[in-house]
């Protein structure tokens, strides 16, 4: 029996729940049981079962398109919830009510309203509740307490033993599948795609993004095991144009009742028209399950996507030079975000600030970079999970010649530096060139960033 804590006295600040949290089991150790948190939300009384869950699953693109969802939800007058991971600079941003996050003291009070349960299971298990499992208790509580009409909620890692899948969706959505987490969930995006099916549910409507011919034969048997009703992209709904344009794009969209034409998306690349799609699919298939069957009002889905917004997903945080931030942080995620850059953007030098995690697959993730960037600035974040930027140093030497490579362990002098390069167009051959910097790699690092260059908070984002 492992050793466990005492039981919690109430927490008094924002910090002291962090502290207490990020004490426990880290959210990237996954064990594949639902044990303990199904024994939380049962003394917490289940509270995932008080309102319908639109669940996401999918190798990238769950935080955009979840934030889409909540965006057309709140757009049809619903009250929503929504979690999310990782968050991208405070702890608070993965509970939002409402399109907000929880402000400290929400976040403070979400924390202690469960904080009295926790050892009771840390007590009654082999091992005491994780960081995420005790994050996902706090959310689904918070949700019911608000009391939401409709929770969003993206998993953490997987589907069939993330801490989130204690909820029964009544809306499945897997974006496109491909390889990450490799040790936790396989080692191909089929083995991959077996976990990422366990969120379909009995009488669930699973909405499929377009996938590999294997990971669909996976996830289409999965639905038809348990009686789930499938609607796939490219069948049922898809993209049927976009044009690049300012601040984002101009997308027309087959719903699943409607097409929706010239609507602007204020993000950029192709994948996100994707994920776009998806997200419209989604809460019409729910509108649909909750007997509204009328297409959405068109007014309505246009003001609703306009209004979208994904920090560090090929956000621009500052001009002169433009410093773009995006969270790819797998060779699946560089090609979308690099296709993006190509589609939208001519920034003539592009200057790469990366800095990842040393479980990921730091070589294809620069070589799906390489063709796009002048050069490349080595960097690390501040997690113990952080690769040293000598040793990405190292393998991007071999990506990109010695000469494209620079090192700066600090990610305030690799952005000091790579601003310095972007702006010295002429060094790169191009005295006339638009010079930008793109930070990228990890969550962390592009959260790290945007905590340093945005320094006015006029507002949530």
């Amino acid at each position: 029996m492992s050793e466990t804590p005492m039981a919690p006295r109430p927490a008094e600040t924002f910090e002291e729940v962090e502290d207490a949290l990020l004490s426990r089991w880290p959210e990237t150790k996954l064990e594949p049981t639902l044990d303990r948190i199904r024994a939380f939300t049962e003394v917490l009384g289940d509270p995932q079962r008080g309102y319908p869950v639109i669940h996401l699953t999918g190798t990238n693109g769950k935080t955009s398109t979840s934030r889409m969802i909540d965006t057309l939800l709140r757009a049809l007058d619903l009250r929503t919830g929504r979690f999310t991971s990782p968050h991208v600079e405070r702890m608070t941003e993965r509970i939002s009510v409402d399109g907000e996050p929880l402000t400290d003291e929400e976040f403070v009070r979400a924390f202690n309203d469960v904080a009295p349960y926790t050892h009771l299971i840390d007590e009654s298990e082999t091992h005491p509740l994780s960081f995420f499992e005790t994050v996902v208790g706090m959310a689904y509580a918070a949700f019911a307490d608000a009391p939401v009409d409709v929770a969003v909620v993206e998993v953490g890692m997987g589907g069939s033993w993330d801490a989130t899948n204690v909820a029964d969706a009544t809306v499945a959505v897997v974006l496109p599948v491909a390889v990450d987490h490799a040790a936790y969930l396989g080692g191909t995006p089929a083995a991959i795609a077996v976990e990422k099916a366990g969120i379909i549910k009995p009488g669930s409507i699973a909405v499929l993004a377009e996938q590999t011919p294997d990971v669909a034969a996976i996830l289409l048997e999965r639905a038809a095991e348990v009686g789930a009703t499938v609607v796939r992209e490219g069948l049922d709904f898809g993209v049927i144009a976009r044009v690049p344009a300012v601040g984002g794009q101009v997308v027309s969209l087959q719903g699943l009742r409607a097409r929706y034409d010239d609507v602007f998306l204020p993000l950029y690349g192709a994948h996100q028209a994707q994920n776009a799609v998806v997200a419209l699919a989604a809460v019409e298939a729910f509108a649909a399950g909750n007997e509204q069957s009328q297409p959405l009002d068109d007014e309505v889905v246009r003001a609703a996507f306009a209004e979208v917004t994904s920090p560090g997903r090929l956000e621009i945080v500052r001009r002169s030079p433009t410093i773009v931030l995006d969270a790819a942080h797998n060779p699946h995620g560089a090609e979308a975000a690099a296709a993006a850059l190509e589609d939208s953007f001519s920034f003539s030098p592009l200057i790469g600030v990366i800095g990842v995690m040393a479980d990921k697959d730091h070589e294809g993730l620069l070589a799906a970079f390489e063709p796009h960037l002048a050069h490349l600035v080595c960097t690390q974040n501040s997690a113990d999970r952080a690769l040293p930027a000598e040793r990405l140093a190292a393998v991007a030497r071999e990506v990109f010649g010695e000469d494209r490579v620079s090192v700066a362990p600090r990610l305030s002098e690799a952005l000091d530096q790579a601003a310095a390069l972007a702006e010295a167009g002429e060094a790169f051959g191009d005295p006339l060139g638009s010079g930008a910097v793109l930070v990228t790699g990890s969550v962390v690092t592009v959260g790290e960033a945007r905590t340093l260059l945005v320094r006015e908070r006029g507002g949530r984002s």
